[in-house]
């Protein structure tokens, strides 16, 4: 626990590789980009799916809410085996696992069987994305890594634009199950670049590190660490909002608003569009002012645009433009949070790194699962639930962006 301890101050990993810089950040783009696609690319066709099994609202939900806890929970185990073995072989196998349980999700039969094969991909969509935060601090030190994050999340952007009017169209041209089979064509593409050009990031592996005394160590180290906590809730707070969002937008834009599946596909377009500028933006302000200073001041749009969703709801305005102008300026600030929250969670544990980020995504996924849990219930209402969900999280993220991560989220030198 004392060597944990002494890493928060230790100089890290300089950025030394055998990938270029550019393959770096297409292979972060890539494999964190795959929560995105695994989401957005079936977000469309959620009414449908709803109504193809004849379920109600709150069972369509869960082949996402379900997915997400799946996801936080895998990478407990993934962060140790990438801490034992190296980030390589548990992104292989974590790829050709997600690929073949899209595939067979789009096959199911029954929601039943389509909530499981959901819940085996988040398995294997937990591996990727915690091997990606892990091999920025393989590579980077927190400032620098929240820079290279920054890239890579502009990247999942990207993904994400073109995600969702891709998803509205196949399912409005074909069906739901085309939508779940374009996410497999994904898997099986970021498999063979990342089979052909992925090398090794993990200098030095840790023998112990799956030994349960040391693992138990290792968490109690982890979690006790100040830093790490303020970062944390942080990004769970952002996140969250994100999950109300995606969990519940489709239904609003669609069956209350009255959205074709393809104009709700160009509303999430738009929204990512915001996401993008938000990643950007960090990086010049990255350039300018510490993690705790660009913390606040994404936390500011964040703020803006959470109490200004709410307040639209409170006055009884009801227009698409009412939900997508205040979420694409929460957006923004969304874009500062996720790659100062991520980077800055894992930046004390240079030595365990694969932990820190499992660690830190099973909280995040953990917030989001029981927010799942509350939204399903409040469903009846989507836009309500919508708009005061949202304003709830903005207002938690700020408040630790102010506090906890003013206090606590500069604790190595830049």
């Amino acid at each position: 626990m004392r060597a944990l301890a002494t890493d928060i101050v230790s100089p890290g990993n300089p950025p030394t590789s055998a990938m270029p810089a550019g393959l770096i950040v297409l292979i972060l783009s890539l494999s964190l980009g795959i929560q995105p696609v695994t989401t957005d690319l079936y977000l469309p066709a959620l009414p449908a799916i709803k109504a193809s099994f004849n379920a109600p609202t709150s069972q369509a939900q869960l082949t996402l809410s379900a997915l997400l806890l799946a996801f936080g929970i895998s990478q407990l185990v993934w962060g140790p085996l990438s801490d034992r073995f190296g980030r390589r072989p548990i992104l292989l196998w974590g790829l050709v696992a997600y690929t073949a349980a899209a595939f067979a999700s789009a096959l199911a039969p029954s929601l039943q069987q389509l909530i499981a094969w959901r819940m085996v991909q988040g398995v294997a969509m937990g591996a990727v994305v915690m091997c990606a935060r892990a091999i920025v601090r393989d590579l980077y030190q927190p400032r620098d890594g929240a820079r290279i994050m920054s890239k890579g999340l502009s990247g999942l952007g990207l993904l994400a634009c073109i995600c969702a009017p891709i998803g509205g169209l196949l399912a409005q041209w074909f069906s739901w199950r085309a939508s779940l089979l374009a996410v497999s064509v994904f898997g099986c593409l970021s498999l063979g670049l990342l089979a052909l050009r992925f090398k090794e990031t993990l200098t030095h592996k840790n023998p112990r590190a799956l030994q349960p005394a040391q693992l138990l160590a290792t968490w109690r180290g982890i979690f006790s660490n100040r830093t790490f906590a303020a970062f944390s809730i942080l990004s769970a707070a952002a996140y969250g909002a994100l999950f109300i969002f995606l969990a519940s937008s489709s239904f609003v834009f669609i069956d209350v608003l009255g959205l074709s599946r393809a104009g709700y596909g160009l509303m999430m377009f738009l929204t990512s569009l915001a996401y993008i500028s938000g990643t950007f933006l960090c990086r010049r302000l990255l350039a300018r002012y510490t993690l705790p200073q660009s913390v606040a001041i994404g936390a500011l749009f964040n703020l803006l645009g959470g109490s200004l969703l709410a307040a639209l709801a409170w006055a009884q305005v009801q227009s698409v433009w009412a939900v997508m102008l205040p979420m694409a300026v929460y957006m923004i600030g969304h874009g500062i949070q996720q790659p100062c929250g991520q980077a800055g969670a894992v930046g004390p544990f240079p030595q365990a790194a694969g932990t820190a980020s499992a660690m830190n995504g099973f909280f995040m996924m953990l917030v989001a699962f029981l927010i799942g849990l509350w939204l399903g219930p409040h469903m009846d209402d989507a836009l309500k639930a919508l708009t005061y969900g949202v304003w709830l999280c903005s207002v938690a993220l700020s408040i630790t962006a102010f506090t906890l991560v003013r206090k606590y989220g500069d604790p190595a030198p830049a």
